[in-house]
């Protein structure tokens, strides 16, 4: 009797497995209820098929089914900026060391050091009594001179004095009005301007210093603009003008970053590094910075334009980078070259233009071929060819 009830309930645990299967085969497996219906079987049973699907419908929708779901975002261009870094030396637009033209004594320094002066003001005096004696003397034998000739012109009128005397006194006149010139140049030298406008710096000499011709006594720069001068690569020649916006941050301030401009830009390439001198001009109308400090120099140029794409679209491979594309509805892989990343793009380079579509979500599961939808759309159906003109919605 168990072996009996055993046997029925395989039997019927058989049955309801074939029936699953056959139900399966019929629901999922295309063709099967047309199959079916041609053999008359349904009819014998007592069983009513529904009509099949054409083979059209049923291709929209196996189509549909295997449609992948993604975002997409159009292709827009950009331009590389070609960024030159280098480390430049700062300097004072003019700076004149001051030297005595003669020898002397330091009577008296008028100025301290670190004081602005205007050209032509006098920093240092030596002692000049020599000198003023001398011109004091140049001017009595001037006075003299002055009156030979005056005495000898009354008497040329009466005839009593040659033609030659009175051309000699006429000679001793100039030549004592050229020592006085002389004597008052002497006592010049010992005054010493400033030959520019600036600041002074620190003295090298003391009030009762013996000075010699051509010492140096101190350094009046103009700092309130410094020039920098860095150097960059020959290739970015043709890209430099005058006036060009330069970055410059002070190594020992990293935290400040200026601006300055290019003012000059020099006419020959060096042949040991193949580097191309360059001045920029930086304004320190707040007397901050330096001369003799460095400074990183960074420099932009505008370059060619590449397609621009989101940087969730760029994806990596064994063989490099790629993006996946949407064209004529399906998946296709781009290998591209990233030349520049931005913080909201990346500039690639590929066989890719201005209005294609990239995927920038639902990467992970694209093979390619694949039919793409575009999580956008409310229908059903898979996304449609790009066209030019055609506006794509982004997320």
């Amino acid at each position: 009797m168990t072996a009996l009830f055993s046997a029925l309930r395989q039997l019927v645990l058989i049955v309801l497995l074939t029936g699953l299967a056959i139900w399966g085969w019929i629901t999922y497996v295309p063709g099967a209820a047309q199959w079916l219906n041609r053999t008359g079987l349904p009819d014998v049973l007592g069983i009513e098929l529904a009509e099949p699907q054409t083979q059209d419908n049923t291709g929209d929708a196996r189509r549909r089914s295997r449609a992948v779901s993604v975002v997409l975002q159009n292709v827009a261009t950009g331009v590389l900026n070609d960024r030159i870094t280098a480390i430049g030396d700062a300097r004072a637009r003019r700076a004149v060391t001051i030297r005595s033209q003669t020898t002397g004594r330091i009577d008296s320094i008028e100025f301290p050091s670190g004081a602005v002066v205007e050209r032509d003001a006098v920093i240092v005096r030596l002692e000049n009594e020599a000198e003023r004696i001398a011109l004091e003397s140049a001017r009595v034998a001037l006075d003299k001179a002055r009156e030979d000739v005056e005495r000898l012109s009354r008497l040329e009128v009466s005839g009593t004095v040659s033609e030659v005397r009175f051309r000699e006194a006429i000679l001793a006149r100039r030549n004592a009005e050229l020592q006085v010139r002389q004597a008052e140049f002497d006592l010049s030298q010992r005054v010493i301007r400033a030959p520019i406008d600036g600041r002074i710096g620190i003295y090298e000499i003391e009030v009762g210093d013996r000075i010699t011709a051509q010492d140096p006594l101190a350094t009046v720069t103009d700092r309130s603009d410094l020039l920098i001068d860095f150097r960059v690569p020959e290739r970015v020649i043709g890209q430099l003008q005058d006036g060009m916006t330069v970055r410059l941050r002070p190594l020992a301030q990293p935290d400040r970053t200026l601006t300055g401009n290019i003012s000059t830009i020099d006419t020959v390439v060096d042949r040991a590094s193949r580097t191309l001198r360059v001045r920029g001009e930086l304004d320190n109308s707040g007397d901050t910075l330096r001369p003799g400090m460095a400074f990183e120099v960074s420099l932009t140029l505008p370059g060619k334009e590449f397609p621009s794409v989101n940087p969730l679209a760029v994806q990596w491979s064994d063989e490099g980078s790629f993006v996946w594309t949407a064209r004529d509805g399906k998946a296709v892989r781009v290998p591209v070259t990233i030349r520049q990343r931005n913080s909201d793009s990346v500039l690639v380079e590929g066989d890719l233009r201005a209005g294609d579509q990239v995927v920038i979500e639902g990467v992970q599961v694209l093979r390619p071929g694949v039919d793409l939808r575009s999580s956008t759309d409310t229908s059903d159906a898979a996304i449609a060819p790009h066209r030019p003109g055609d506006r794509v919605r982004r997320t």
